[in-house]
């Protein structure tokens, strides 16, 4: 077996019943995403795709298959051990940031420590959550609320609170899906510096320019995978920034 394998899915289906009728919404699904990579898993809607995420995210559990997550058997345990399992190894980002609006920007990134088996001392928490913030370029904004933050900063915030319990994977779901174009690039900025340091990062994305920046595409259709490739011409974040910062001054020059 890979012991590289922070996902290992075999044959996973995933089968809901509503009234009489049977809705087969993952279809056999076998997939592999060694550490280090950073995967989009894209989809129209209705592919299949979010329960995908569900269950990587042990949000869901298959009707049948194996998954292993970090070399543990996640198919047959109970909600409470499903529970354990997200908050040791998944690190979670949403579109919709989920911030707590009256605590700091600290104090958000500190959230996930308290529900950890882990002893820290409220000392050892702040300088968690501080070198979280580090990684994502906001320690500045530590002691600042969400709303006096830009959306780009929320979301930052945001995977600050996802890697703070040093997770073997960060699961993105529309990371992108509220921002604007540049912020947009700006976080995908973040996702590549991470991932350079090693962090293994899955996304699921509708946007095709979006899954550019990632290292490997995984299409689905129908509940199956119907393309698994590596990308091509892989965008650079830094260097569209400077592409858009270009165009943005020829356009201010522009009589």
């Amino acid at each position: 077996m890979e012991t590289n394998a922070v996902i290992r899915l075999e044959d996973i289906h995933k089968v809901y019943q509503t009234g009489e009728v049977e809705v087969h919404a993952v279809r056999g699904v076998s997939l592999e995403i060694r550490r280090g990579e950073f995967v989009a898993i894209m989809g129209a809607s209705g592919s299949g795709k979010s329960t995908l995420m569900n269950i990587i995210g042990c949000l869901d559990r298959s009707t049948r298959g194996r998954y292993l997550l970090d070399g543990t058997d996640v198919s047959e345990l109970d909600r409470d051990e499903l529970a354990d399992i997200r908050n040791q190894k998944i690190g979670f980002v949403f579109q919709g940031f989920n911030l707590l609006s009256r605590t700091t920007a600290l104090e958000n990134a500190e959230l996930p420590m308290l529900y950890t088996h882990r002893r820290l001392s409220g000392r050892e928490q702040r300088e968690h959550a501080l070198k979280a913030l580090e990684l994502v370029g906001l320690a500045k904004r530590a002691h600042h609320h969400p709303n006096q933050l830009s959306g780009g900063q929320q979301q930052r915030v945001a995977i600050a609170r996802a890697l703070v319990n040093d997770p073997a994977l960060l699961l993105a779901d529309e990371p992108t899906g509220n921002l604007d174009s540049q912020t947009s690039i700006e976080i995908m900025g973040v996702f590549q510096r991470l991932n350079d340091q090693g962090i293994t990062i899955v996304m699921v994305t509708h946007e095709l320019d979006i899954a550019h920046y990632t290292k490997r595409n995984v299409i689905m259709r129908d509940g199956r995978i119907v393309q698994d490739v590596q990308v091509e011409k892989r965008l650079k974040a830094d260097e569209e920034l400077e592409r858009l910062r270009r165009e943005q001054q020829a356009v201010q020059l522009a009589p």
